[in-house]
């Protein structure tokens, strides 16, 4: 298999952290695709040139960080990753809807600021800038939800991923007055998959 990312996008770093989680390595090659280029080569490969894109072995294509990391979790032994089975899943769904919400956000906000600065838009920087705060606040009070502090599971890898976009925009400041937050991210952030992934920091 061949999973195609970029270094600096969030859900691409979510699938290589699948790869790592799930002891897939000698399976799954990481390959570095060129994005945002015109005529890159890649758009051969995936028509509408994101990343994530994952080509399995029978050649088919799969695409959306989620559906990838879902595939990614059954083919290691047991999947870990999953909604429960119990009554918990509409929390489950409730909790990763949130964590999906705010790193939509903010990887807008980032992808705006890399635009050159006669092109950026005040007003969708603004907007995603407060928003990002407002999540901030939301997840001080959801963090200490069972979900968060279960073993590491979808909700958690996905708000891991969008908080650690922080190394690559110094406005995200969404550890100020929030110890709860704070303190999550600190014991999760540990994690060597984590590590391992870290973001190509802006020049």
């Amino acid at each position: 298999m061949k999973l195609y990312v970029s270094t600096g996008s969030p859900y691409a770093r979510m699938a290589r952290m699948m790869v790592l989680e799930k002891g897939l390595g000698s399976r799954v090659e990481i390959i570095l695709a060129k994005t945002r280029t015109a005529d890159s080569p890649y758009y051969r490969i995936n028509a509408s040139g994101r990343v994530p894109y994952l080509v399995c072995d029978d050649g088919v294509g799969l695409e959306e960080s989620s559906l990838i990391c879902a595939y990614l979790d059954q083919l290691g032994g047991e999947p870990q990753f999953q909604l429960p089975a119990d009554g918990r899943w509409l929390e489950a769904r409730r909790l990763e809807g949130f964590a999906r919400s705010m790193i939509d956000g903010v990887s807008v906000w980032n992808r705006e600021m890399t635009r050159p600065a006669g092109e950026r838009s005040p007003g969708i920087i603004l907007h995603e800038k407060a928003r990002a705060q407002r999540m901030a606040d939301l997840w001080e009070r959801e963090i200490g939800h069972p979900l968060m502090r279960d073993a590491f599971n979808m909700i958690q890898l996905t708000l891991l991923c969008c908080l650690g976009l922080e190394a690559r925009n110094a406005e995200f400041r969404w550890r100020e007055g929030r110890p709860k937050l704070d303190d999550w991210f600190r014991r999760v952030s540990a994690r060597a998959s984590f590590a391992a992934t870290a973001p190509a920091l802006p020049v």
